[in-house]
């Protein structure tokens, strides 16, 4: 390998996916001498990565953590949420995510600066897991994420604007607990001094958040867990009726006549489900029909029942329909 930035690439991939490397073996796996492994370190450090050398017959190298992240054109937040969302997916379900996930955090976080690791420390510490309901929701900024998680780690009081729905926006002052991640959607739990009680917030929903550098004795959760406790509060709210379809169309046509009102799931190239929460069941009818496709429904049977119901009702209009046209044209 003669290419100097070639090589300066391929001795980077290899410093970060081992620990430590003697120097004859980095140097024969670039195919050079030991002296020019030596000019491709110095070109590495000139760039800015943090390559720690070894002393001795034996000595060899290896990528340390350094003062600065090094230039993968990433800024502060960009590189925590880089690595909070490796790390999710690293424990997530979906298929042949986890390892490769697992391997770059592996490349990520031992270059990371220390400034940058206590803040992802930080989330990851105060941050509880629970599986995702929710087909999504707005997005929150990094800087909010690591300020909130921040407040949980240090056990210190939290001011912000928070704008719930449907009210106006007020102040709170509150000892925050956890983190909880449900779907895309991120929630606090904190106990609310002012208001005497528990409480759980969209961080979407909160501005101007900062710690007040105030401490607190931590409090008892009533819940078994934070993921716990915004649970029961949001399913005090959910609609009545949770309903699941399977439709013979594909994702993107059902999204395009129906997305609005429904979560569609790709199942195949020609066949989707859709699911969509609701307290009457027959906007739940009126938005399958719309869909202009064949469907199964999953859940629930009530639904089921009702379409029948619906089915009969526009049999029934359809033969009077013929019946009235037949008669009009004879007359």
């Amino acid at each position: 390998m003669t290419d100097p930035t070639h090589r300066a690439l391929r001795l980077l991939t290899l410093l970060q996916g081992r620990r430590d490397w003697a120097g004859a073996d980095l140097a024969d796996r670039l195919g050079v001498s030991v002296r020019t492994l030596r000019r491709d370190v110095d070109r590495l450090r000139e760039l800015g990565y943090p390559v720690e050398a070894q002393p001795g017959v034996d000595g060899g190298y290896r990528l340390a953590a350094g003062a600065s992240l090094p230039p993968l054109v990433l800024d502060d937040d960009e590189a925590v949420a880089l690595t909070v969302g490796l790390q999710t997916a690293a424990s997530s379900a979906v298929a042949g995510m986890a390892e490769p996930s697992v391997r770059a955090l592996a490349k990520v976080v031992p270059v990371l600066p220390a400034r940058l690791r206590r803040r992802v420390d930080a989330l990851r510490a105060m941050t509880v897991p629970a599986p995702a309901w929710s087909d999504g929701g707005p997005a929150v900024d990094p800087q909010v994420l690591v300020e909130v998680a921040q407040a949980c780690r240090d056990t210190g009081r939290l001011g912000f604007r928070y704008s719930p729905a449907g009210g106006e926006p007020a102040e709170r002052l509150v000892e925050p607990h956890r983190l909880v991640p449900l779907g895309r959607r991120w929630y606090l739990v904190a106990y609310d001094p002012e208001r005497g009680g528990w409480r759980s917030f969209r961080l979407d929903r909160m501005t101007a958040v900062r710690g007040t550098g105030a401490r607190f004795a931590p409090r008892p959760l009533p819940a078994d867990d934070a993921a716990a406790f915004v649970r029961a509060g949001i399913d005090q709210f959910r609609s009545a009726h949770v309903v699941e379809a399977v439709v013979e169309a594909p994702g993107a046509v059902v999204r395009d006549r129906v997305g609005q009102w429904v979560r569609v799931e790709d199942d195949g190239a020609d066949r989707c489900r859709v699911h969509l929460e609701t307290d009457v069941l027959d906007w739940a009818a009126l938005v399958l029909g719309a869909v202009r496709a064949e469907f199964t429904v999953v859940a629930p049977a009530e639904l089921r029942e009702r379409l029948a119901e619906w089915a009969a009702r526009f049999q029934r209009s359809a033969e009077g329909g013929s019946v009235q046209g037949g008669s009009a044209q004879g007359g």
